[in-house]
């Protein structure tokens, strides 16, 4: 089980129904259970969520928002409006996840990132796909090389499910990389890149217990699905449920 107030909900899951009807569907995460969410895209969101989420009781500690060759000044100043203090990069292409040179560049502009950020009182992350744990670098994941040319004001938000794509041990990793994982994605499936298969937490093959486990530490828990074939509020009520300890299968 996850304490409630870790849990939250990448909005990106509900991305079509939040395009539709933004204030119905914070509404209906909300009679789910969340009072935290995950924004994606954020300078383009946060003018029409800052008056939503407060509306519905709703909070965003964390938002994706592309910080690695975006403009950082623009995205303070929409965390600024939604109250987001951790703000993660959610994707580096892959092709630069290859040496260790590439690696490196990659954490210098995170931590030039995270020295502008740090007046505003914001933390800068970076969430991984599956390559940077496929790439090997001296016998290493790239994701692990990367966190030893972080500076410490910079965190990781590790995407589990994407860990165990990539070969790797979840858990094991989460270990690994230590405080410096401030927040976790949360996630199932047949543990493959096709994201139609993803399922509520505890219906798929990943060991979500054990990620549990290795994660007490964490700030937050985040629910996310990239997609999947069955009703998707239906996936994230059975993720929350699983998290409080409702749904929680033998």
């Amino acid at each position: 089980m996850l304490d409630t107030d870790k849990i939250s909900v990448q909005l990106y899951t509900v991305r079509d129904a939040l395009a539709a009807d933004t204030d119905g569907t914070l509404a209906r995460l909300a009679s789910i259970g969340f009072r935290k969410v995950e924004p994606f895209g954020l300078t383009e969101w946060a003018p029409k969520l800052a008056p939503a989420l407060a509306a519905h009781g709703l909070s965003a500690p964390s938002t994706h928002a592309k910080v690695v060759g975006g403009d950082v000044e623009e995205v303070l100043a929409a965390a600024a409006t939604t109250g987001t203090t951790l703000v993660v990069e959610p994707f580096v292409d892959p092709e630069r996840w290859t040496t260790a040179e590439d690696v490196a560049a990659i954490a210098a502009e995170l931590n030039a990132a995270a020295r502008r950020a740090a007046d505003a009182g914001v933390t800068i992350g970076y969430h991984n796909h599956w390559f940077e744990l496929e790439n090997l670098i001296g016998g290493r994941t790239a994701l692990e090389v990367l966190a030893d040319s972080l500076d410490d004001a910079v965190a990781l938000e590790v995407d589990t499910y994407w860990v165990a794509v990539g070969g790797q041990d979840p858990a094991a990793l989460l270990g690994r990389l230590g405080e410096r994982v401030k927040a976790v994605h949360l996630k199932d499936g047949d543990g493959t890149r096709d994201t139609k298969n993803q399922v509520a937490l505890g219906a798929g093959s990943i060991d979500v217990a054990a990620i549990l486990s290795a994660s007490s530490g964490v700030q937050l828990g985040v629910v996310e699905l990239d997609d999947t074939s069955g009703d998707v509020f239906d996936a994230v009520a059975g993720g929350y449920a699983y998290l409080t300890g409702a749904g929680v299968q033998a």
